[in-house]
């Protein structure tokens, strides 16, 4: 029999799952993925020394950035993610490209049982005396820990482990030869509010890797304690003008995120924090409106190929409201920084641009591998390797995928989406609050096989279209996640999917389905919790060869299927990951 190929077009997420159990079941080959995104812009066409915000779109939570002579080095958060923490460069800070992961080696720091919003927080880095250096926290497994590198590309050690309380450690090398850490840890004796936390610093020895000498607090609770503030967090140390500056993240990373900054004479203080803080916020500002901004926070501040300072940074782009299918963005923006003065990234009331000026002299280039704005990205499957877009929920333990002459084959398993394993599942960010996402997939020829595109937030919100077969006929059904069905039916804005298969055109083996909209809820810092994670709207669907027998189904697999899935991740949580593909 021929084998039937089965077409998809999504508006949010793509892919591939599998189970940790060998199982004879053949593999399923998807010959190739597209993505296309198609956002309003703010400007057309930019000037020659203007640059898009973010600069990475989707999913790249929480920034930290080195310098390294006329070198650039930025990383990002990715929960339980794999491979872990990207690491991009640039020369320029506005032009990046990736150049390989922190995490890359499925033994080097196993994410075993971990929700999707959990695992690696916050890490950062630095270099000092030709080794580069990643602190990070791995929650709920662990706690901090240090990586080490010659060359940021790779490889990186194993994780050295440090002991100590508290998340969002970063490293600060002063003139004199010593290192500190600083984190964010609970204050001491009880807290005072929901909240409370505390900024610590204790000296590190870089060369042992390990904490040396006594803990101090250097802030408790933020700027002002008399207005309780909270999750002071995402600690950075910079040394300018005979000043030591702390800056920090202040009022958690939702909406009324912020930064703010004090500064010392001296590396362990006390600190005096600056009368007009914050130094960057939009909580003030409706960021409903057309081209709003939320969420600012968790900067890094570098010094500039022009000289002059930057900040990198977090924040949002909602959609419809109170929805973010992107997840927390990395922004790009001057700082002012006058002499022995205080460092302003941007005044209060003024939103965060999403077309700014670049540093002096930098051109914005095409890349390969787009990073913001419009773009359309192919991936053929020709090379022998995977592009490293693609990520996987949580570390494998065996491979489940195949890479064979401009095809990629995933072995269907039992792992679900829901559970808190590595199922046979590739991802790829979503960058756009309005794409489409293509794959030409065959249909599984196995009993209780089925493959397709998904759409996932989490363990608990998620929704794929997934093909099988039943005697000769393929059947497409489009499946909830266990905490979104509990009803009969799907959300009322999902059941058009239902309607566009019932009206489809019986022709070839093909299905086309386009117009599904991503609506997930802008992240907080509790587990993610969607009134809405899908909007579609199917403005038509082509289903080819003999006869489909098209449905919907709100019940989740059962663990006795076996299913492959290629998704697209949208990015949740507060800190939480982006959706990622099955």
């Amino acid at each position: 029999m021929m084998m039937k190929k089965l077409l998809l077009t999504s508006m949010l997420t793509l892919g591939l799952a599998r189970t940790l159990i060998a199982d004879p079941t053949p593999k399923v080959g998807f010959d190739w993925f597209e993505y296309r995104g198609e956002d309003p812009e703010p400007k057309a066409t930019l000037a020659a020394d203007e640059f898009r915000n973010p600069i990475l779109t989707g999913f790249y939570p929480d920034p930290s950035i080195c310098q390294v002579g006329e070198d650039y080095y930025l990383i990002n958060s990715t929960f339980s993610y794999f491979p872990g923490i990207p690491i991009f460069h640039s020369r320029d800070l506005v032009n990046w490209k990736q150049i390989g992961h922190v995490i890359d080696r499925p033994d080097q720091l196993p994410y075993d049982k971990l929700g999707v919003s959990r695992a690696i927080f916050a890490p950062a880095i630095s270099y000092h005396n030709g080794t580069f250096y990643v602190v990070c926290t791995m929650v709920d497994a662990g706690g901090n820990f240090v990586m080490t590198a010659k060359d940021p590309a790779g490889p990186w050690s194993d994780p050295t482990w440090l002991h100590f309380e508290g998340i969002d450690p970063s490293i600060f090398f002063d003139d004199d030869g010593r290192a500190w850490m600083l984190n964010n840890g609970a204050p001491i004796g009880e807290p005072l509010y929901s909240g409370h936390r505390a900024i610590w610093i204790q000296e590190f020895d870089p060369v042992n890797l390990k904490m040396i000498g006594p803990r101090k607090v250097l802030v408790n609770g933020g700027v002002d304690i008399s207005k309780k503030p909270v999750w002071i967090e995402g600690p950075h140390i910079y040394k300018k003008d005979g000043w030591y500056y702390l800056c920090c993240a202040e009022g958690g990373t939702s909406v009324n995120h912020s930064q703010v900054i004090l500064r010392s004479r001296a590396v362990d203080g006390p600190y005096e924090p600056w009368s007009g803080n914050p130094i960057i916020t939009q909580r003030d500002l409706d960021g409903a409106v057309p081209f709003g901004v939320t969420s600012t926070g968790h900067a890094d501040l570098v010094e500039g190929p022009d000289g002059k300072w930057w900040a990198v940074f977090l924040a949002v782009r909602p959609y419809d409201g109170r929805h973010s299918p992107m997840g927390r963005e990395t922004f790009l923006l001057p700082v002012d920084w006058p002499e022995g003065g205080w460092p302003t990234i941007l005044e209060s009331g003024k939103r965060v641009p999403l077309v700014a000026k670049t540093p002096a002299g930098v051109k914005v280039q095409s890349g390969s591998v787009p990073l913001n704005g419009n773009f359309t990205w192919r991936d053929d499957f020709d090379s022998k390797t995977l592009s490293p877009l693609w990520i996987m929920l949580r570390a494998p333990h065996e491979t489940w995928w195949q890479l064979d002459q401009g095809r990629l084959s995933l072995k269907p398993r039992a792992e679900t989406l829901w559970g808190d394993g590595n199922p046979s599942f590739f991802a790829r960010r979503v960058q756009h609050a309005n794409f489409t996402a293509t794959t030409a997939v065959e249909v599984p020829s196995a009993a209780g096989v089925s493959a397709g595109l998904a759409v996932f937030q989490g363990e608990r919100f998620h929704y794929f279209a997934a093909a099988s077969r039943d005697g000769d006929s393929v059947v497409l059904r489009w499946k909830n996640s266990p905490a979104a069905s509990p009803r009969k039916s799907a959300p009322r804005n999902c059941r058009s999917l239902r309607r566009a298969c019932s009206s489809a055109s019986m022709r070839r083996d093909r299905f086309a389905a386009s117009r599904i909209r991503p609506m997930a809820r802008r992240g907080r810092r509790s587990s993610p919790r969607p009134t809405r994670n899908c909007s579609p709207r199917m403005s038509r669907a082509v289903s080819s060869a003999r006869r489909w027998a098209c449905t919907r189904d709100s019940t989740p697999l059962r663990s006795k299927r076996r299913s492959a899935f290629f998704l697209i991740p949208q990015s949740a949580g507060s800190r939480g990951p982006a959706p990622s593909l099955c």
